[in-house]
């Protein structure tokens, strides 16, 4: 980094100080996005440590995983929304990509992912993109694949459907509206490999099953798991 680049940058901090975007507290000028205080009390699922987590078990049945992790639990009143929000609508892909980086580095750590060759970020549909303007799986995807020194695939796999979006939806629509939305376009890319499918926040998985039976339904011969932000909290066991 030039001088003038530097100088720059410490003006533009002393005019706009930094601020952690999870609680509002200014950064140190060692922190970046969140501050150290936020990183240690993180809600970590430590799914990434447990080959057979809650969310590997909510897949059992529906698609065959080698593995399944999520790196935070999500909740709408969590603090924590307001970082997934920032990066998914407001622009911030650089703070998708810090976010990606620190989850990879997890994922590699526990040595269960260690053989991906290939990270595919959910693809959006083409129209979804158009308004966005860009893809946040995109950039999680590709801090995970800096991490686990993998390759990130943005063209094997293609949204074909437009599908309504489905927070407000009950599971029923959502397996409906995601049907058939996905199709494999380079089978050859992705043959005889381990591959990594990411998104940014899961519910109920739909969307994710969907793109993996796609790749299944292409006679792709590979392995696949799935990598993803955050996903609410188990629920508790009611006793009888």
């Amino acid at each position: 980094m030039s001088i003038l680049s530097r100088w720059w940058r410490e003006a533009m901090r002393l005019l706009y100080p930094p601020v952690c975007v999870v609680c509002g507290r200014m950064l140190a000028d060692d922190e970046e996005h969140i501050c150290l205080t936020c990183r240690f009390l993180a809600p970590v699922t430590g799914y990434w440590e447990k080959p057979y987590n809650p969310l590997f078990e909510s897949f059992l049945g529906r698609v065959p995983l080698q593995s399944a992790s999520a790196m935070l639990f999500y909740e709408t009143s969590s603090p924590w929304r307001r970082l997934i929000h920032d990066f998914k609508y407001h622009d911030r892909w650089a703070l998708a990509e810090e976010m990606g980086r620190w989850y990879g580095r997890l994922l590699k750590q526990s040595g269960y992912y260690n053989t991906i060759e290939v990270v595919v970020p959910l693809p959006l549909h083409p129209l979804r993109f158009l308004m966005r303007g860009y893809n946040q799986s995109y950039y999680l995807a590709r801090g995970i694949a800096e991490a686990l020194e993998a390759e990130v695939d943005t063209r094997s796999v293609k949204r074909v459907r437009y599908t309504r979006p489905q927070a407000r939806m009950r599971r029923r629509d959502r397996e409906k509206n995601v049907a058939s939305a996905f199709r494999v376009v380079n089978r050859e890319a992705l043959e005889g490999r381990h591959i990594l499918l990411v998104d940014d926040v899961l519910t109920t998985g739909n969307t994710l099953e969907a793109c993996a039976n796609a790749i299944m339904e292409a006679q792709v011969t590979c392995k696949i798991s799935i990598a993803v932000l955050a996903t609410p909290p188990p629920r508790p066991v009611m006793e009888s």
